[in-house]
C-alpha cells in the first residue's frame, strides 16, 4: 500500500543538475528548516543548526572548500547541516515549554535530566554520535520535504571540515555533518537508483 508521502520518499534521488537561475525565498528556506526541526532528537535536545548558503558571494566561497562540487553554486541553497554535541544540562530548558503547555509534569524534568546525564556526561563519543544522529535526522526531513515540493536535493560529505568550521564560525561543540543542496532541477538527472532486495537487509527474529 502506498500514499503520497510514500511515493514522495520512493521517488527521491540525489540531484546532480540544478537550475542555476532558480531561487528560493527566505520563507521557503525557513519552511524547509522548520520541517527539518520536526525530526526526532534524543531527550528533545534539538542539538542542531542550519546555515543556509544562498547568496552568489557565499556560494562562491563555499565551492572551493566543498571539493569544487557544482551543486554548491548551482542549487538555490546549500545548507551546512551542523550537529551540536549532546549536552544533558540543556534538558530543563528544552523541556520547559512542555511543562508550561501541560504536557509534562515539572517534577518529571529532573528524572529526565538524570537519564540524559547518565548517557552523555563524561562520554564524548556518545555526545558526538548524538550530534551526528540529530543532524542526519534533520537533513533527511528536509530532503523529503524538498522532494514533496518538486525540488531536488543532494547530501554531500565531500568538504574540508576545518575550512567549513572557520568559514561559518562553528563553535567548539559543533560538528559540520554534511552539506545539503536544495533547489529546482534541470534536465538530465537520474531517477531513483535500484536498491538491494529487502530480504538482503532485513532479518526477522
Amino acid at each position: 500500500m502506498t500514499n503520497a508521502v510514500i511515493e514522495t520518499m520512493l521517488s527521491r534521488s540525489a540531484t546532480k543538475y540544478y537550475d542555476p537561475e532558480a531561487v528560493l525565498t527566505d520563507e521557503q528556506i525557513a519552511a524547509l528548516v522548520e520541517i527539518g526541526t520536526s525530526a526526532p532528537t534524543s531527550f528533545n535536545l534539538q542539538n542542531w543548526r542550519f546555515v543556509a548558503v544562498r547568496s552568489p558571494e557565499a556560494k562562491a566561497r563555499l565551492r572551493p572548500i566543498a571539493w569544487n562540487q557544482a551543486m554548491t553554486t548551482e542549487a538555490a541553497v546549500t545548507f551546512v547541516i551542523v550537529g551540536q554535541l549532546a549536552d544533558a544540562s540543556t534538558v530543563p530548558a528544552v523541556f520547559a515549554p512542555m511543562v508550561e503547555a501541560g504536557y509534562m509534569r515539572k517534577d518529571h524534568v529532573p528524572e529526565a535530566e538524570k537519564g540524559a546525564r547518565s548517557i552523555y556526561d563524561d562520554n564524548p563519543q556518545q555526545q558526538r554520535d548524538e550530534a551526528i544522529r540529530t543532524a542526519t535526522f534533520g537533513a533527511a526531513a528536509i530532503i523529503y520535504a524538498a522532494r514533496s515540493m518538486g525540488w531536488g536535493s543532494t547530501p554531500m560529505i565531500g568538504f574540508d571540515a576545518a575550512a567549513v568550521r572557520t568559514e561559518y564560525g562553528l563553535a567548539n561543540n559543533e560538528i559540520p555533518v554534511m552539506l545539503l543542496s536544495v533547489g529546482p532541477m534541470r534536465e538530465g538527472n537520474w531517477p531513483s537508483k535500484p536498491r538491494r532486495p529487502v530480504l538482503d537487509v532485513l532479518s526477522f527474529r
